[in-house]
Parts: C-alpha cells; sequence; structure tokens
C-alpha cells in the first residue's frame, strides 16, 4: 500500500510532479487500460507529469500575462494575418506534441504495434490541464480533426492527416474548429457562409463570417458551410479544412517547422482569410480566439456534401471529453493547492488543515475530483471502446453497445465536470484567502480558466437537451440500466451494502423519472433535462466509485469505500436535519484517508467512520 502524502513538504503546487501526486487519475487509467497499454505508459506518463509540473506551469504564468497577439496590418496598411506567439509557448508546444499528446493515439508509438486508445490522448491532456488548459485547447482540436480525416477523409487529405498525428514538432500543424457565427451560436443551423466551387481553381471557397474561432491561424482547421441548392438547417451543412496558408502557394501543409525556419507567413501566401481580432478574454490566454472573414477562402470538402453536422459531432464527441478532461484537471491542481496551503499556513497555532472546517472542506473537494475523474474516464474508455471496434479491432455489436451508452455519458460528464470545475476553483481561492485573488497565484488564473469550460463544446441547456436526444434516438437507457445493474451486483462488501443499497433505491427512483418523461410533452421533458442530466450523473458515478471500491477491497485496500460512501451521502441522501443531529464525524475521522491518501486495510475498513 502508498504511504500516505505529506503536503506539508510542499511550498505550492509547481516543481512537482502531477502523476505522481494525483492517485485517483493512476487509479483510473489502471483500471481502464489494457495490462500493457499501462506498463507501456505508466513511466511516460510520469515523466509527461514531471514536465508539466515544472517548465509548463512555469511558462503557463508567463503566457498568461504574454499571450499571442495579432498583427492585421503591417506598415504599409496591407494585411498580414499574423498571429506572433511568445518563445515560451512555442516551447510548451514542442514539450507536448513531441511526447506524442496527439501521435500516440493515432499512430504506433515507439515500444508498441498499435496505437494507444484515445483516453490516453484525453489522460495527457488532463495533466496538460493541471497548468495549461488554454492550450489543451489546441490540442484537443488537434486530435479532433485528425479523428475526423481518420474517419471521412477519401485519402485526398493524407498529407494533413500525417501532420495532425505527427510526434515530431516541426512536422506539425494544429488542428481548430471554426462553427460559431455571430448569428447562430449554439443554432449551428443558422449557419450563412456559403461554400462555391471553383471551376477555374479547381477548388471549394468559404466565403462568411466566424464569430468565436480559437487557435485562429491553425493549418488543420475544419469549418462548416452550405453549398449552392443545399437545403436550411443542420442538414444542409458540408465541412471544409480550410488551411491557414494558401494551398497553391505552399508546399504541403504548413508546419511548425516552417513557422520556425521562415517566420509568419508573406501575406499574399495567407489563404483567402482575414482575421479582424483577437478577443479580449477572462483566460485561456494562451490559445489565440478570434474574428475570421472568411473572403473565398480555398478549402477543401471533407466527406460527403450535406454530411458536415454528422461528420462535426464526431470531432464534437471527443471535443467535449477533452472539455471534462481539462475540469478534472484544473480540479486537481485546485485541490493540490489547496491541499499544500492548508498544510502549511498556520492561524491560531494551528496548521489551518487540523480545524474541523477546512478538513470537511479538503475531504468534499477530494471526493468531488476523484468522482469526476472516475465517470469522465469511464466515458473515455467507451469512447476508445468505439473507436477502436471502428478500427476493426472489435465486433460492430460492442462499438454499438459502447457508442450508445457514451452517447448519454459524454455530453453528462462535460455538463457536470465544467461546473465542478468552476466550483472547486472558486472555493480554492476562497482557501488561500486574498492571496488567492491577486494574479501572482494561480488560484486567480485556474478560476479565469474553468469559467470558459461550461460555455466552450454546448452550455449546460445545450447538453441537457443532448442527454434527451441520447435517451430519445439511441435508447441510451437500456445501456445505462444495464451498466449500473452489473456494478451495483458487484458490490458485496457489508462497509458498501447501505450505500448500495441507497443508489439502488435512487436507480429505481431515475429509471421513474425517465418513465415519466417518456409520456410526457416535450416543454415538460425539456424543463425537466438539466435535472435529469445531474441525476444521471450522480446514481452512475455511485455505481462506478461502488463496484470500484469492491474491487479494491477485494485486492486488501479499504480507502476508495470512504470516497464512494462519502460521495453516495453528499450526492444521494436525504439527511435529516441537514445532518447536523446525525453525529457524523466522517471528515474528521477519514481525512488522512480520503486527502493524504493515507492507505486503510480491509480490516481497518471494518472499524473506519461511516457516514
Amino acid at each position: 500500500m502508498s504511504s500516505a502524502i505529506d503536503y506539508g513538504e510542499f511550498e505550492e503546487g509547481r516543481h512537482v510532479n502531477y502523476w505522481d501526486l494525483d492517485r485517483a487519475i493512476r487509479r483510473e487509467l489502471r483500471r481502464i487500460y489494457a495490462a500493457d497499454e499501462f506498463e507501456w505508459a505508466e513511466p511516460r506518463l510520469a515523466e509527461f507529469g514531471d514536465v508539466v509540473g515544472h517548465t509548463i506551469a512555469d511558462n503557463a504564468d508567463y503566457v498568461d500575462d504574454h499571450g499571442p497577439e495579432l498583427e492585421s496590418y503591417d506598415k504599409h496598411g496591407d494585411v498580414v494575418n499574423r498571429v506572433r506567439y511568445p518563445a515560451e509557448l512555442l516551447e510548451t508546444e514542442r514539450l507536448a506534441y513531441d511526447r506524442g499528446i496527439v501521435a500516440d493515439a493515432f499512430e504506433a508509438p515507439p515500444g508498441r504495434d498499435e496505437p494507444m486508445p484515445l483516453a490516453h490522448n484525453l489522460a495527457m491532456q488532463y495533466l496538460l490541464s493541471y497548468a495549461d488548459p488554454g492550450f489543451d485547447c489546441p490540442v484537443a482540436m488537434t486530435a479532433g480533426a485528425a479523428l475526423v480525416l481518420e474517419k471521412f477523409d477519401d485519402g485526398s487529405l493524407a498529407d494533413y492527416y500525417e501532420a495532425l498525428t505527427s510526434r515530431d514538432y516541426e512536422e506539425v500543424i494544429e488542428g481548430a474548429m471554426f462553427l460559431t457565427e455571430k448569428q447562430g451560436g449554439s443554432d449551428v443551423g443558422a449557419t450563412e457562409t456559403r461554400a462555391e466551387y471553383d471551376e477555374e481553381a479547381d477548388r471549394w471557397r468559404l466565403t462568411g463570417e466566424k464569430w468565436f474561432c480559437s487557435n485562429i491561424d491553425a493549418e488543420g482547421t475544419l469549418a462548416l458551410a452550405r453549398t449552392e441548392g443545399a437545403p436550411e438547417g443542420t442538414d444542409g451543412l458540408s465541412m471544409f479544412l480550410v488551411p491557414h496558408a494558401d494551398p497553391d502557394a505552399a508546399d504541403g501543409p504548413w508546419t511548425k517547422g516552417d513557422r520556425l525556419e521562415n517566420g509568419p507567413l508573406d501575406p499574399d501566401a495567407v489563404n483567402e482569410q482575414r482575421y479582424r481580432r483577437l478577443k479580449d478574454k477572462l483566460g485561456t490566454i494562451s490559445v489565440p480566439t478570434g474574428e475570421v472573414e472568411l473572403e473565398g477562402a480555398k478549402a477543401y470538402l471533407v466527406g460527403e456534401e450535406e454530411r458536415g453536422f454528422k461528420e462535426m459531432t464526431e470531432m464534437l464527441n471527443l471535443e467535449r471529453l477533452s472539455n471534462a478532461a481539462a475540469s478534472c484537471g484544473i480540479m486537481g491542481r485546485a485541490l493540490l493547492e489547496s491541499k499544500i496551503h492548508a498544510a502549511n499556513r498556520e492561524a491560531f497555532g494551528e496548521t489551518i488543515d487540523q480545524y474541523p472546517l477546512m478538513r470537511e472542506d479538503l475531504v468534499d473537494m477530494a471526493v468531488d475530483h476523484e468522482a469526476a475523474t472516475a465517470f469522465v474516464f469511464e466515458a473515455a474508455r467507451l469512447f476508445s471502446e468505439r473507436e477502436r471496434a471502428e478500427r476493426g479491432a472489435d465486433t460492430e455489436a460492442d462499438a454499438e453497445d459502447a457508442y450508445r451508452l457514451m452517447r448519454l455519458l459524454i455530453p453528462v460528464a462535460k455538463l457536470r465536470t465544467a461546473r465542478m470545475a468552476v466550483d472547486t476553483a472558486s472555493y480554492a481561492m476562497e482557501i488561500q484567502g486574498g492571496n488567492g485573488y491577486v494574479d501572482d497565484f494561480v488560484t486567480n488564473r485556474l478560476l479565469r480558466e474553468a469559467q470558459v469550460l461550461p460555455i466552450w463544446e454546448g452550455t449546460e441547456n445545450i447538453l441537457s437537451l443532448d442527454v434527451l436526444r441520447a435517451l430519445e434516438r439511441e435508447d441510451a437507457h437500456e445501456p445505462f440500466r444495464e451498466a449500473v445493474e452489473e456494478r451495483l451486483a458487484s458490490v458485496t462488501h457489508p462497509a458498501l451494502t447501505d450505500a448500495a443499497e441507497t443508489v439502488e433505491a435512487e436507480f429505481h427512483d431515475l429509471e421513474t423519472a425517465l418513465v415519466t418523461l417518456a409520456g410526457e410533452d416535450a416543454d415538460y421533458a425539456q424543463l425537466s433535462a438539466k435535472r435529469l442530466a445531474h441525476y444521471v450523473f450522480d446514481v452512475f458515478t455511485a455505481a462506478l466509485l461502488l463496484a470500484e471500491a469492491q474491487a479494491k477491497i477485494e485486492d486488501g485496500e479499504g480507502r476508495l469505500a470512504l470516497v464512494a460512501t462519502r460521495f453516495v451521502a453528499n450526492e444521494l441522501e436525504d439527511r435529516e436535519a441537514r445532518g447536523i443531529t446525525s453525529g457524523d464525524r466522517f471528515p474528521l475521522e477519514a481525512f488522512d484517508a480520503v486527502v493524504r491518501y493515507e492507505a486503510i486495510s480491509v480490516e481497518d475498513l471494518e472499524a473506519a467512520p461511516t457516514v
């Protein structure tokens, strides 16, 4: 069993190894990876966690104050469309891409015969987001663009796919997704950008305005547009790859190496688009986000005409999981900073982690973080399983089952963890006191970075409606029921049975809610959608944690049982007088186990505090 972590040994949550200190992600990846995958990945994730905790963490704070800048015009007034990046951000890019943060999930990395599961890309994004969630946005979109080309390109864009998935930084291009338009927002069907085929140039040309474009000068940008004669709404949209460089002026994709060697493109070599301005954002400064006018920009059709929205949803599934992984990474860093501060800050003669209220706060922050991480990486496991099945490694039946359940879990994962990240970062700032509100301390940035997560890739309302669609169109309740029942059936240890009974009762109530909504009109179903999505998260996460705790008990470890039962108590139990009359001393008695990862044997578990 691992020894407890003494957070008083650290000054702050940097210049440390995030992989070593985050036993939750280590546990979840060991669970969802095949044994050979974890054996290969563990030393590489440990090395990446060290790089993120040292160099990238320092770079991120510098870039937050000195982010990318847009040079729209040169001194003669000519449009140049140049984004200038600080050297620290370029160093972070190299450290991430050279370590295969995208490549390893698409092409067999050194030492393996097959690619790693896409969950590995998400695990690296999780660690990256301990330091720089803003830069995680380009990483996520690069993986998303690669996935789209893998699925839908006929081979004509092989050069772009190879550059998106390169593990040599100088050969890399990044992806982007230009989706939002001023009049549309979440209503993607309102897209006004038009695509016309230029017979003379033998190219598609896009004309229109994209309003919120992150990674504005990416070479592997995917955009939606409507071809001539196509119907209105999402059914009429097609997907295009729109390079930053004019494809007729550049010899293949304009890679990172080209930029480093030659500097920004000559204005005449930039594709026909104008970057109006960069948004003055609250956070995520490390990714340049701006407004783009497409002025007959040359583009390549991806897949089939009028199937662009369906193709884009494949990218959105991965993007939403990336958002959720980033949320968990921010929660992990906020929790780490809080643990270290509480173990060092003295008030009234004691470090503040000795006081009951602080102990309760840290226990529940830790439980939230572990619950979010478990849910997200279970969804990532299903996503990886489905993608491997489509690549031919599993049966079509396995792919279908995984797809139906992941279609329910992915919007729920993004919806819930984004809100949890905001709440956790906010409270971490409060634990730091006045320093937490000051730009010199990282919690200030963590909260600013977290605040975009409920907005990116669909707001909570939009995601709640997507949950309804998954239940209605995919019959996702069927694999959901099977997954919950299977996990609850595995729980047998006496320390877990009360919590399991609570979850089972709530699960039956949730099923009643699903039946009720199926018989109601659309307005009432939509009115209930957000509550339903959170209910799904609570019940599924509780069953998942209990099943994991049971497996750990069978291996002689009892700590996770405390985490699981606390989650059930916090999210699913009705507590008389709000728990004040219960005599519950769980945060005081379980503090070392939950917060400091102190080992609990199965024998000790029988005498451990109950919630």
